[in-house]
């Protein structure tokens, strides 16, 4: 049986939900709608996929709604749509305030619906290459960089971008968050452009994660350690690399490229180095497909609303800190 979706919003990000909903088996897109009449116009020439007039026109023609119009847009068109009783995918951030998120988790309840968050890096090709690795990190390091785009500027680079390592650092440390330093740097924007946190957790983890969108050369790395293993992430190359510690000296036969031993106050260890083979996937085609099939299947989705909602309210506690600072460095 397809499902019949329809998409909120196809600006530049919209565009490629637009393709990818065509390729999700199980998914029918019935049509779109977007604010701007033009545009919308202007794609359904192209496209020949049918522009609804408005959200009311779409959402009785579809079972689920795709939405990924800008941030400020996504609590009221979800929440429209969850009490109607549709399935909804809301790209990241979830919405523009804790509080709408904690909204559509009490619609969510009473509707009984699917609802699936687009923290897309979970379906990053790296992220997945490790997922079935024991991680228990005792220590975070990460880097998100990106050139300037004016289309994100509606945020601070916390929920712009940090929001993304957030997500996934959350779903790598089960642990109350203890503690959180932070600060930023507005350059070009009203909120900041820059931003820097060093997060506490209970069970002692800590993770150091900086954000910006001013940089002139792009980077999406994320690197765990813990006692037995280091784990590197590059989101942006796609790829992936484990060196991990074993009791004892090397045995024989070796690769001595890929092992080797190391001498150590704890004795002996032997360093094993290796490159998870990492399977290349459409990211986004991908998290829409498990979206089709937590409908399906009635199951969990793999980003929920409560996974969204805790990811937003870490950023938001870490762009009160920043913001605080910045109050503090202008008087």
């Amino acid at each position: 049986m397809s499902i019949k979706i329809g998409l909120a919003g196809v600006g530049h990000l919209g565009k490629i939900h637009l393709k990818c909903l065509q390729a999700v088996p199980g998914l029918d897109l019935v049509g779109f709608f977007d604010r701007d009449r033009d545009s919308a116009r202007s794609i359904e020439e192209k496209t020949g996929i049918r522009a609804f007039a408005s959200l009311e026109a779409l959402l009785p023609e579809v079972d689920a709604l795709d939405i990924v119009t800008p941030t400020s847009y996504h609590f009221e068109t979800a929440h429209h749509a969850i009490n109607q009783g549709k399935h909804v995918f809301i790209e990241k951030p979830v919405t523009s305030t804790v509080e709408q998120a904690s909204q559509l988790m009490e619609d969510q309840k009473k509707m009984g619906v699917v609802v699936q968050v687009g923290h897309v890096e979970r379906f990053n090709p790296a992220m997945l290459a490790v997922q079935h690795m024991k991680i228990d990190p005792k220590f975070i390091e990460v880097h998100r960089l990106a050139n300037f785009n004016p289309r994100g500027t509606d945020v601070s680079v916390v929920l712009d971008l940090m929001i993304h390592d957030l997500d996934i650092i959350l779903s790598l440390v089960p642990s109350r968050v203890k503690q959180i330093q932070a600060n930023g740097v507005c350059l070009v924007s009203e909120t900041p452009d820059i931003g820097n946190a060093r997060i506490e957790w209970e069970n002692g983890c800590v993770a150091n994660v900086t954000a910006s969108r001013m940089s002139f050369k792009g980077m999406r790395k994320m690197r765990l350690f813990q006692p037995d293993a280091y784990i590197g992430i590059d989101f942006l190359d796609k790829s992936a690399q484990v060196i991990t510690l074993h009791d004892g000296p090397l045995q024989e036969p070796a690769d001595s490229v890929n092992m080797f031993e190391l001498e150590t106050a704890r004795g002996s260890k032997t360093v094993q180095i290796e490159m998870p083979e990492v399977e290349p996937v459409n990211a986004i085609e991908m998290e829409l497909s498990s979206f089709a099939k937590a409908i399906e299947s009635g199951d969990a989705p793999e980003v929920g609303l409560d996974e969204a909602h805790a990811a937003l309210e870490l950023a938001f506690r870490i762009s009160k800190e920043i913001d605080k600072n910045l109050r503090v460095a202008s008087t």
